[in-house]
């Protein structure tokens, strides 16, 4: 075959769907791409979970043949969904597109802190001991400007 692809919204040329895993081909998925080990995870997985479940008798053996079918019609669904916001995001106008990108572009700016210390009269909270004046006693010639290891609190005092 040549590079052509399977259908108009195909998104695997024909070449590679040989090399898919059985069961993405086996349910046409055209837009949900598993590799290898989740389909071994969708189908041999979902067999194996149901027959512990079953062996466990939390459910009947019925759940073997119905919980990877589930699984199945679960991962279609999910394909026809991709499918619909494919087509729906091709149908919106290329000059929407490019105005949602310019909304949605992330905007970076500055900002000038200034990192001087200011006076005031709050009440400064240090991680230094206590001196020996006054054991917790903080007096107004105490408060100073804090320095890199005090809190500076103006909203006490």
């Amino acid at each position: 075959m040549s590079g052509a692809l399977r259908g108009s919204w195909a998104t695997i040329p024909a070449d590679e769907e040989r090399y898919r895993p059985l069961y993405a081909r086996v349910l046409g998925l055209r837009f949900v791409n598993p590799g290898g080990v989740l389909c071994f995870v969708f189908f041999e997985g979902t067999i194996a979970l149901a027959a512990l479940l079953a062996l466990a008798e939390l459910v009947s053996w019925w759940a073997v043949l119905v919980l990877p079918m589930a699984v199945a019609v679960m991962v279609k669904l999910n394909d026809l969904v991709a499918a619909a916001v494919v087509r729906s995001a091709a149908a919106v106008p290329e000059q929407e597109r490019d105005r949602f990108r310019q909304q949605m572009a992330p905007v970076v700016g500055r900002v000038h802190v200034d990192w001087r210390p200011k006076r005031g009269t709050g009440v400064v909270v240090s991680a230094d001991p206590p001196r020996e004046r006054g054991v917790g006693v903080v007096e107004p010639r105490d408060v100073i400007t804090p320095g890199p290891r005090d809190v500076f609190r103006p909203d006490l005092g």
